[in-house]
């Protein structure tokens, strides 16, 4: 039964969601021939996956990530603290992040959670789908909709390097997906992470 109210699976996901803002300075030729350094902001979104006694582990879209000098991670309480890139992978355009257990005050511990990882595999087309992203780059916000199709293929431009990235097993989904939502989870109806 598709419902419309959300609202419990969202209280006990957001947690585990957080909004990830990267900066990065760039050299730019100027107009008379001179080079100075441009401040570039981006923004993302990443998912609890994991919590050691040293670390909290972020999963994100590498492209969140690619090129930045700086990350600052905000969690649902507002609290901010730097990550690092952990490990990237650009051809899945997945990177992880990490942010040290001990620059993350007690009161954000207690307020964050680790995300429920769901099964992809058992999906089916038309059951209800639920989007959790840091849309434009105002904050968490959510959209509804439904898998709309599995195992969709899609053809991009790596950023970096300029060469055509497939990417196969996509899922399809008519929830709206804004920039900023990148590296954001996609949700089955019990808040498990799906995509």
């Amino acid at each position: 039964v598709v419902t419309s109210d959300v609202s419990e699976v969202v209280d006990q996901v957001m947690p585990s969601i957080v909004s990830i803002t990267s900066m990065s300075v760039e050299e730019v030729r100027s107009f008379f021939g001179g080079t100075y350094e441009q401040q570039s902001k981006g923004a993302g979104t990443g998912i609890i996956i994991g919590k050691t006694d040293t670390e909290l582990l972020i999963v994100t879209n590498n492209h969140v990530v690619a090129g930045s000098d700086t990350l600052t991670v905000a969690f649902t309480d507002e609290s901010t603290v730097e990550a690092n890139i952990k490990g990237t992978d650009a051809q899945y355009d997945v990177a992880v992040i990490a942010v040290p257990i001990e620059n993350i005050s007690d009161d954000t511990l207690d307020a964050i959670s680790v995300a429920t990882l769901g099964d992809s595999t058992s999906l089916k087309v038309g059951e209800p789908a639920i989007a959790i992203g840091n849309a434009l780059g105002y904050g968490q916000s959510v959209t509804t909709g439904i898998v709309s199709a599995l195992n969709r293929t899609v053809t991009t431009q790596d950023s970096q390097t300029g060469e055509t990235v497939t990417n196969n097993k996509l899922i399809q989904t008519d929830a709206a997906i804004n920039p900023g939502n990148s590296g954001g989870a996609l949700l089955n109806e019990n808040g498990e992470v799906i995509g």
